[in-house]
């Protein structure tokens, strides 16, 4: 009832608009809300029944462009993306982000990085996504079961990080952009080059990044939580009439120390490390992470349509070392291979097909002296249909199905067997309003840490035991979305009902295997989840711009007891609000405000902007309480500002700067998703934990140089 409460008064105000603005004739304006929805309308998105633009996506999706990317002030690129509604990342110090997406992240989320899915150990608590930010083009958000495309683990959604794009016929450029941040003395650069020569194509990049402890207004500096980030990535391949085929390798080299969050037991002080927090040196415990990459995309075009064909290997290597740098007690080793092959037609009479098959083969194995999860095999194929039908300019109707098959061996020996499907509508209203209806089952096979797991899991401290019994999940998840697009505001709603039979999770056994570590075993039961997402962006002038967005989740397990009925690390309610002012826009000599003259065009700057936001995450008390898994969480609020523009000589762009100040007042704050959230208890102040990072303030230079 709350939520009806909350769309009947904006479906009253958007028609009320809609009805003014037919009453008034405006000038049009480029930079305008309805435009710039309008030309969002036409982009292609990917992740839902093949290449469909956004307009006619019967599920939810959301874009971050290169540009927001440049612009946002972020750790890794799951923290960039973090800030979309629907959208939280679990973390662990400043280098780790696994994405959530309404409230369900690890293997139910699949990341998507140069075509292929991303196997990286994304069980682990502590396993972030192995993808370089800089060399993400942008990014498409699908929220809700995907399995019908991907398979197996697109249960919560799909993360689609698209490269950037190939450049233009004759085409040579080169990039140089810095940034520093001034909290945890985060320094990177990255450099790129990239062509076009007669459809040769090519793209070289390289980055790095380090950053030392971060600090915050309770706990001062904290030790473990500098990092250092290195990747390379090389792209070649042909552009022609019949189609492309590129070769994409990529490395990735992350070593992030780990924070243990021991305090002194006199002072209450976390306990110092080996190195001081001002130090890039890494400090013991730390992970040495490194994730290489083989990507071969190939598409031919056909009369009817066309045909794309992508292999792809990673190998993941994953160490850890406690005692000493030389020596590691953990290693795991993961080699994944991958195939894609799908066959999509053009449209005609309305009809638009796509078939294809995929799949992967992964071989994963321990050679360390701990062992986490025991050495396997994992074989697995989907073969999937779908169909679009357009009923003139106003529906749009979309389906399919997909068969799954996985099959694990070596440690244990199990199959199973998946039948997934979706069906979903599109009905533009007016000019003004679109109505979207989807209705997807997704399914999930347990991985190897539920089935098998059998020992100290240091990242968690505690023992865990797997289950080879648990079933595989299905969920079944209804959608219903509402746009309103107009030239003073746009506005959003989207509500998902979510009900996973055989949902796995961790409880607490009574007995001690290990001295020092409580213990878990994995089990399953029923779960439901509930909530919507909301957004309203207003726009009285045209160099003006106020957007709120809000989300929320409630995930329950169903026939649980009352310190048991929430699933754990559900993300607290969250309301985004930004107050945005363009002070001059115009591209390429061409000025799109009205009333600009002939000194826009000399102007030094372009694109020039204030804003200010301010994140307000509301109390969050409903917890997996049961053993201490969880705690509430206080409510808090974040206040930021944030700059940039284009410097421009002779028209020209020259350069982008960005200034941006996170948590300006300095504020001391636990994310509910926090994993650090829970370390020792400083027994001087009573606060369990360590706080997320204080104020922060990001410089960024971006250079673009035209060969």
């Amino acid at each position: 009832m709350k939520t009806i409460h909350i769309i009947l008064p904006l479906l009253c105000i958007c028609t009320a608009v809609a009805a003014q603005e037919k009453r008034h004739n405006h000038a049009e304006d480029s930079t305008d809300v309805f435009f710039r929805h309008l030309n969002m309308n036409e982009v292609t998105v990917t992740g839902v029944t093949g290449d469909t633009k956004l307009k006619h996506a019967t599920a939810p999706v959301s874009i971050v462009s290169a540009q927001v990317l440049r612009a946002t002030s972020a750790s890794n690129i799951i923290d960039a993306i973090s800030h979309q509604p629907g959208v939280s990342q679990l973390t662990t110090g400043g280098s780790i982000s696994k994405p959530i997406i309404r409230g369900l992240g690890y293997n139910r989320v699949v990341v998507m990085s140069e075509g292929v899915r991303q196997e990286g150990q994304q069980w682990g608590d502590e396993h972030g996504v192995e993808v370089d930010g800089s060399s993400v083009g942008s990014v498409e958000i699908l929220k809700g079961p995907a399995s019908l495309m991907y398979g197996s683990d697109a249960m919560a959604g799909v993360v689609i990080m698209h490269p950037q794009p190939t450049l233009g016929e004759g085409e040579m450029r080169a990039n140089v952009s810095t940034e520093y941040q001034t909290n945890n003395g985060l320094f990177a650069y990255n450099l790129s080059m990239a062509g076009n020569q007669q459809g040769f194509v090519w793209d070289a990049r390289y980055s790095d990044k380090m950053a030392h402890a971060y600090k915050n207004k309770y706990d001062g500096y904290v030790p473990g939580s500098q990092f250092r980030e290195r990747a390379g990535r090389l792209m070649l391949g042909v552009n022609k009439a019949w189609g492309h085929s590129r070769l994409t390798c990529t490395a990735y080299h992350l070593t992030p120390s780990i924070v243990e969050g021991e305090r002194d037991q006199e002072t209450g002080d976390l306990v110092c490390s080996s190195v001081s927090p001002t130090s890039y040196k890494k400090s013991l415990p730390f992970q040495q992470v490194k994730h290489y990459k083989a990507v071969w995309d190939n598409s031919l075009n056909l009369p009817s349509g066309y045909l794309k064909a992508i292999i792809g290997y990673q190998q993941n290597r994953r160490q850890e070392f406690e005692e000493s740098e030389d020596e590691y007690e953990l290693y795991l080793k993961l080699h994944t291979l991958t195939y894609d092959l799908r066959y999509v037609t053009n449209e005609r009479d309305g009809w638009k097909f796509s078939t294809g098959i995929g799949g992967m083969y992964q071989k994963s194995g321990n050679e360390g002296e701990e062992c986490l999860i025991p050495d396997y095999r994992l074989f697995d194929f989907g073969v999937y249909a779908t169909a679009t039908k357009s009923l003139g300019e106003r529906w749009t109707l979309n389906g399919g199905v997909r068969y799954d098959h996985r099959r694990l061996s070596e440690a244990l020996s199990r199959h199973f067997n998946g039948l997934t499907g979706s069906v979903g509508a599109v009905c533009n209203i007016s000019e003004h309003f679109n109505l979207r209806l989807n209705l997807a089952r997704g399914f999930r096979t347990p991985n190897m840490s539920e089935l098998a797991s059998d020992g100290v899991h240091e990242g968690s401290i505690r023992y865990e035991l797997g289950n080879q019994q648990l079933k595989a999940e299905y969920s079944l998840q209804a959608d219903l979305g509402l746009d309103f697009t107009s030239r003073y505001v746009s506005a959003q709603v989207a509500l998902f009902a979510n009900r996973i039979d055989n949902y796995i999770f961790t409880h607490r056994l009574d007995q001690i295997i290990e001295e020092g570590y409580l213990t878990y075993a994995y089990t399953q039961g029923d779960a439901r989840l509930l909530g919507f997402e909301a957004g309203v962006d207003i726009h009285p002038i045209h160099s003006v711009h106020f957007s709120n967005t809000f989300s929320y989740v409630d995930a329950r397990q169903m026939n649980a007891s009352a310190d048991t009925k929430y699933l754990p690390f559900t993300p607290a309610p969250h309301w985004a609000s930004e107050l945005k002012w363009e002070l001059s826009h115009h591209s390429h000599g061409t000025v799109h405000h009205h009333h600009t003259t002939d000194a826009a065009h000399r102007s030094l700057l372009n694109n020039l902007y204030l804003a200010a936001g301010l994140d307000c995450y509301l109390k969050q008390t409903h917890i997996y309480s049961a053993d201490d898994t969880e705690t509430p969480t206080p409510a808090y609020a974040l206040v930021s500002l944030s700059a940039g523009t284009d410097i421009q000589v002779k028209r020209r762009k020259v350069a982008e700067l960005y200034v941006t100040a996170d948590n300006l007042l300095n504020r001391a704050y636990q994310n509910h998703l926090s994993r650090l959230k829970y370390a020792d208890e400083n027994v001087v102040t009573g606060r369990r934990g360590v706080y997320n990072m204080g104020r922060n303030i990001t410089f960024k230079v971006v250079v673009p140089i035209v060969l």
